[in-house]
Parts: C-alpha cells; structure tokens; sequence
C-alpha cells in the first residue's frame, strides 16, 4: 500500500508521490507508446495524482497534447474517472514561448477546452497557472470562482505565487493547492512563508521539479550529502531528495515529471525511505 496524502480539503487521499506529466508533451517528448506506458506503470503501481497543463504542448498549435495523452492512457487502462487529474489555465504558447494570460475569457475558454480534451464534464482541480500582471488576481481567481460555481471544475488551486497572492484569493474563494517550485536546491517556499501559509490554512503544497527540474536534475545527482545518504539507504540521490521533501511535511505533495518507466518507478520508491533524524537533519543544514 502506498503512502497517501489529504488534497487540502477535499476529503481525498492521494498517493503521496503525483505525476508530473509535462516532460511526455513538450519539444523533446518521447514517442507516444512510451508516453502511455509511463503513465500506465504509474497506475499499475498504484499512483492515483497526475499533474497536467493546457500549455503542456510544443506550442499554440499543440495545446492539450499532455490532457488529450492523459485520457488516452487512462482509457486504454480502464480507469477513466479513477485518477485524479489536476490541470491549469492561464498561459499561451506563441511559437513555443511561455506567456501569461490569466483574462477571464482565456481563463473560461482554456477551462472548457480542457473539459473537452480530457472527455469529463467537470475538472477535480483547475490550478492558476501563474498570475498575470496584466490582470487583477481577484478577476483570475473570479473566473475561477464563477467556473466551479456552474460545475465546470469543483477545486481551485493556484501555481507560482506568493503568500501575499495566496492570501488575496481566499479572501474570495477556497484554495485547494498551491503548486511552486520546491526541491533540496529549491527552498524558497520554505523560506518565504509559503509552505507556513499552506500548512496554517490547510492547503495543499505541491512541489514541482521535485528532483531539481530541468536546470537542476543534474545538481542534484552529484550533490555530496544526496550521495552519501542514498548509498546508505541503497537509493539514488533523487529518491533521496524526495523523501526529504515527504518528510518536510504531511501537507507537501511531490510531483516528478517522468519520460522513461524507470525514472517513475524509481520516484514512487521514495516513499519506502525512512530518513532518520540524524539524516534529516543533516540534509537541513546542507549549505545551498
């Protein structure tokens, strides 16, 4: 049995380790068989969050691909309407480029032709991609607001903000989740009030780029105190880091994103790592 997280408040349990799906949709993706595998050995072992984006794609002409792979895979499984799938809205893809648009228009319109991509009348968990500058956050969030009201999607989570922003939404709607970048490299959440504000208000706090993403993956694999632990507990130093994230708090939730099989299997074997104290302590203090 796999170890298991609460969603906020929704009342689910999640598997304590998520699935990070953007590395299967985006330039360098890996071929579509082996996509799906990935996603169906995540379910076969017992994973239950997949993590996605509208914006998961090559670019404009490609959004849904990861939402329209998702369904595909839970399909072919049989376990359509068993996953818990997260997504978001709030981005475009201009010629590949990562740009904000959290308008309520392109909030409603990502939302509903998300519906359609992952063949479900209503999303569990619709994330704010990243607030928009441009854009009031309290409309942002409206949108979102309005968008559960009428069914569309039943939780809100937002991504990429800050404690100021977190506490702006829910002076106007509940918060599921909040979704940042967080690893051993990575503390910002830890030191900026963020991951405190999650715990106090029962919010979810989910890590992305949980091994380091793609500009750290590689730190974090060479990194001393990483190595030295997991040639104690006969791990890898990723499996490492990730326990230390799910010993940092019943709240946080991991999401590795995953192209190969072995890259899942070996991130769902985090959960069997029991860092004792000593070790735990020892990660704390390393200086990054």
């Amino acid at each position: 049995m796999l170890k298991t997280r609460q969603l906020g408040k929704t009342g689910k349990s999640v598997t304590a380790i998520g699935l990070g799906a953007m590395p299967l949709s985006l330039a360098n993706r890996p071929d579509e068989k082996t996509a799906i595998e990935v996603i169906r050995v995540f379910i076969d072992l017992g994973g239950n969050f997949i993590d996605t984006a509208n914006v998961y794609c090559k670019d404009n002409s490609d959004v849904g691909h990861n939402e329209r792979l998702i369904q595909k895979a839970l399909k072919t499984a049989g376990k359509t309407g068993e996953i818990i799938i997260a997504t978001k809205g709030g981005l475009r893809r201009p010629k590949g480029r990562w740009e904000t648009d959290a308008s309520p228009a392109w909030l409603r319109t990502s939302c509903e032709r998300s519906l359609l991509d992952l063949d479900t009348d209503s999303i569990f968990l619709y994330q704010l991609h990243a607030p928009d500058p441009r854009v009031s956050l309290i409309e942002s969030v409206g949108e979102l607001l309005r968008l559960r009201e009428e069914g569309k999607i039943q939780h809100i989570g937002l991504s990429n903000v800050n404690t100021h922003e977190i506490l702006a939404a829910l002076t106007i709607a509940p918060i599921t989740s909040v979704q940042n970048r967080c690893n051993f490299l990575e503390r910002k959440s830890f030191t900026n009030g963020v991951i405190e504000l999650c715990v106090e208000k029962n919010i979810t706090f989910i890590a992305h780029s949980p091994v380091g993403g793609h500009f750290d993956h590689g730190k974090l694999a060479t990194n001393r105190t990483l190595m030295k632990l997991a040639q104690e507990h006969g791990a890898s130093p990723y499996e490492i880091a990730l326990a230390w994230l799910l010993a940092s708090g019943e709240h946080i939730l991991p999401i590795p994103g995953a192209s190969k099989v072995s890259s899942i299997t070996s991130s769902l074997k985090s959960m069997d790592i029991t860092l004792s104290h000593s070790d735990f302590r020892l990660l704390n203090q390393v200086d990054i």
